[in-house]
């Protein structure tokens, strides 16, 4: 028997959805709530803003508004403010991801040290959002992340899409989502996962679960269909009962959210009509003879490709002790069919993973660079776990690095942007001892420079600020 609730029909109107997202629209230029401009200039549009500032502190910083110019002058141990005017544009938007690249950087880094179908490669390509750019740019590209829900993200962000095949598409769905009663709902559409209900009130589990069932239903390119499971995911955490700004997934009853029935069914037709515009407009800048690729047997650490085979590579690598990218997108996993169970198999997976045994941090593992080895004996003293975890955050990004050598051409550049973090206390410069790593591993150091992070700029004294960007262009 279907399952039902009090209430077998829920009034959508499509009209006031319409015009709620023209508002939303109308307000792309302006001021955005988490402050920065979304949309104010045309994607890659170069203000000709590049000027130098000087912070209170006496540092002396080049600020750069929107587009980067691909010529930018850069010595060694300069500092940049790069604000960023496209972190939301074409498909970079269509579902939140922590820890994003701003497009501007891989856009700019793509241009200046790669030509026109070259390929690039991303071993930690999270959101996919160095392939876009690169496929913009009419490069190919390879983006390698362990975590299914990551590679099916990037994959939908980097994938064209006929315009026609993807109006008549929401046109169908959104008439199904009209339609909608409980009724049509049963049991066996509803996904098994984890304190389920504990995460979702039961009027929004039939509501996820029908438009799930009426996506996978489409009569429709599997490209399409799975466009439209990513605007259903990216909602997910809107309509649980989990904090909405955490990078965790957890309920936190002091919020006191409220979840009411027929959010899911009208959030999911607002981020239909708000993505389907953006996802046309990327497809037509793309050319359909440039691909961007994710394969599923891949780590960044082990690259299954040819030796010489990559003309560039950037990326963008976690932190030690880093975001629990799992437990992040639990939820949007568990109803994608992405993940089932316990997290902790895939957790293990991640480089910067906190998901370490203890007879594996028994005992003080150094890394063999002497600044580093010194900070991860002073964690060991006060917690031998988390000093296991930076050792072994270390020794992972060693695998990449090889891993990466082997891969690009001879003369061709793997640039990583990394920041520094804390680790019980101790000022873990993650940036110092990447470098000192690839040199090891046969990279030179070509020249390296900061970003600072906007939110940052300013607020904190220099020797406390952890808050930058290191970029590290690196030569084979």
């Amino acid at each position: 028997m279907p399952t039902m609730t009090e209430s077998s029909f829920y009034p959508i109107s499509l009209d006031e959805i319409e015009t709620k997202v023209a508002r939303k629209n109308g307000r792309r230029n302006g001021w955005s709530s988490n402050g920065g401009y979304q949309f104010s200039l045309p994607l890659g549009q170069c203000l000709d803003n590049v000027k130098e500032i000087v912070n209170e502190f006496g540092e002396r910083i080049t600020r750069v508004d929107g587009d980067i110019p691909a010529d930018l002058s850069v010595n060694d141990g300069d500092r940049f403010l790069f604000i960023s005017y496209d972190q939301s544009a074409l498909t970079h938007g269509l579902h939140r991801y922590p820890a994003k690249f701003f497009p501007e950087l891989p856009r700019w880094l793509v241009k200046r040290y790669s030509n026109e179908n070259d390929l690039v490669l991303d071993p930690f390509s999270g959101s996919g959002t160095t392939n876009i750019e690169a496929l913009l740019l009419r490069r190919h590209s390879v983006g390698i992340d362990v975590d299914p829900f990551s590679r099916f993200l990037s994959k939908v962000k980097a994938t064209p899409l006929d315009e026609s095949e993807l109006k008549s598409t929401q046109e169908r769905l959104l008439r199904f989502m009209v339609n909608y009663q409980p009724s049509k709902v049963f049991e066996s559409d509803i996904p098994c996962f984890p304190y389920r209900d504990n995460w979702f009130n039961r009027e929004i589990i039939l509501e996820v679960a029908y438009l799930k069932k009426t996506i996978e239903a489409l009569d429709a390119s599997n490209d399409v269909k799975d466009f439209f499971k990513i605007c259903l995911s990216s909602i997910i955490r809107a309509v649980s009962n989990a904090d909405d700004n955490c990078t965790r997934t957890v309920i936190r009853k002091k919020l006191n959210k409220r979840v009411y029935p027929s959010d899911a069914l009208k959030r999911f037709a607002e981020v239909v009509l708000f993505n389907v515009p953006k996802m046309i407009e990327f497809s037509q800048r793309c050319l359909r003879n440039v691909a961007a690729i994710f394969p599923e047997d891949m780590d960044a650490r082990s690259i299954r490709y040819e030796e010489e085979n990559f003309d560039l590579a950037v990326t963008s690598p976690p932190y030690a002790n880093a975001v629990d990218y799992p437990r992040t997108h639990q939820l949007e996993s568990y109803w994608s069919g992405l993940a089932n169970g316990s997290l902790t198999p895939l957790k293990k997976k991640h480089v910067g993973t906190e998901s370490v045994s203890s007879n594996e941090y028994k005992q003080l593992h150094k890394i063999g660079i002497d600044d580093a080895d010194i900070v991860i004996s002073e964690i060991f003293e006060k917690d031998p776990r988390r000093a296991y975890i930076a050792f072994k955050y270390l020794d992972d990004m060693r695998k990449n690095l090889t891993e990466a050598y082997r891969v690009l051409k001879t003369g061709a550049r793997y640039i990583i942007v990394v920041g520094n973090n804390r680790i019980r206390g101790e000022l873990f410069e993650n940036w110092k001892y990447i470098m000192e790593l690839a040199k090891g591993v046969g990279f030179e150091l070509e020249t390296y420079f900061a970003s600072e992070i906007i939110k940052y700029f300013i607020k904190v004294p220099r020797e406390e600020r952890i808050n930058t960007d290191w970029i590290l262009v690196l030569r084979k």
